[in-house]
């Protein structure tokens, strides 16, 4: 095909998925008290195995910034009564006595996030929550996940917000995962772990 793109190649504009394997449909509206911001780096903004691309359009609540490449350090929302969601310190495995209003989640592969946690001096400062070790995974996953436990950012999203605020706001995010998932293995764009 000289000049032209098999329609099957066709990507959604929306979800990134081929057209065929579109789940726009799908992406559920989970209200939550908590606002969660999503920085990501840069390199994830094209990649149709990027979680937190659906999860922000899942939640109305929520607002993604993009960081690095020429743009610069993102101009960041006020992170007043704000949590960061990382890796360290002791597992959260239940809702605070007081609630975060906000919750800050650093979207990129590992090494990325954690780059990003270290540069943005303002982030170093939340109180954590960090998830319980030892989370559920998918059995299949949109990327190999580097290790046992370090799950993709819609997964964290919805464990954070299961702890915070229950079932309602965090299944349905699982839930979405496990479509994206299989609408990805149609494409033939899976990663198996």
């Amino acid at each position: 095909m000289s000049g032209s793109v098999a329609a099957s190649e066709l990507k959604c504009a929306r979800c990134l998925l081929a057209q065929r394997a579109c789940l726009c449909a799908e992406i559920p509206r989970v209200l939550t008290r908590t606002r969660v911001i999503i920085i990501r780096h840069y390199s994830e903004q094209n990649r149709s195995s990027n979680t937190a691309r659906l999860a922000h359009q899942a939640l109305p609540n929520s607002e993604l910034i993009d960081y690095g490449h020429i743009s610069g350090p993102p101009t960041l929302p006020d992170l007043s009564n704000a949590w960061v969601l990382y890796p360290i310190g002791e597992p959260t495995t239940e809702a605070p006595a007081v609630l975060p209003e906000k919750l800050v989640v650093l979207d990129g592969s590992w090494s990325k996030a954690r780059k990003m946690y270290q540069k943005l001096a303002v982030i170093r400062g939340l109180p954590v929550l960090r998830l319980p070790d030892g989370l559920p995974m998918a059995a299949q996953r949109l990327r190999s996940s580097p290790g046992p436990g370090q799950v993709s950012t819609i997964e964290a999203i919805a464990a954070a917000l299961r702890i915070l605020e229950g079932e309602a706001a965090g299944g349905p995010l699982d839930r979405l995962f496990e479509v994206a998932v299989e609408r990805a293995n149609r494409t033939g764009r899976l990663n198996k772990p």
